[in-house]
């Protein structure tokens, strides 16, 4: 089934929770946050996220399969992160993972932005793999995993146009 990407709005907030708790759930190792830490959040902070009209949602039909998101890190203002990537497991290989970096490359190229990084997960190797197929690189850069420290986890980046 076709796969359209598309900005979310933020009255999709509804959306936006239900699918980024569903994320947190099926791959809590590859993610800096937490099941229990965001279900604490409130209709303010789904809505504030998605203000920034910086989330893509991935589509199959009427059903959002995919979420990704991105910003600018505080003291990299070259730079755009790729955060909150993910694909429900009945849409991998579906083409929602590289459409979701696509959207998310051309928006952050759009503002100015001359690289795009992300943090890749120790034993995340099928995100390893997709990022390393689109073009990221290791910067050599680690860090612990925010919600688990006992994972680390290597910062990617990749050039933008």
């Amino acid at each position: 089934m076709k796969v359209d990407i598309a900005l979310a709005g933020t009255e999709e907030w509804r959306t936006l929770r239900d699918v980024r708790l569903r994320a947190l759930a099926e791959a809590p190792y590859a993610f800096g946050s937490t099941l229990d830490r965001e279900l604490a959040f409130d209709r303010e902070d789904w809505v504030g996220r998605l203000a920034a009209g910086r989330t893509f949602f991935a589509r199959q039909g009427d059903h959002v399969v995919g979420l990704a998101s991105y910003y600018e890190e505080e003291g990299r203002e070259g730079e755009r992160q790729l955060v909150s990537m993910w694909v429900d497991p009945a849409a991998r290989g579906s083409g929602a993972a590289p459409g979701l970096v696509v959207a998310v490359r051309s928006a952050a190229a759009a503002e100015g932005a001359r690289s795009l990084t992300l943090f890749v997960a120790d034993g995340n190797d099928r995100a390893r793999r997709l990022y390393e197929r689109l073009g990221f690189r290791s910067t050599g850069e680690r860090q612990s995993l925010p919600s688990d420290p006992s994972i680390g986890e290597e910062r990617y980046a990749v050039a933008l146009p």
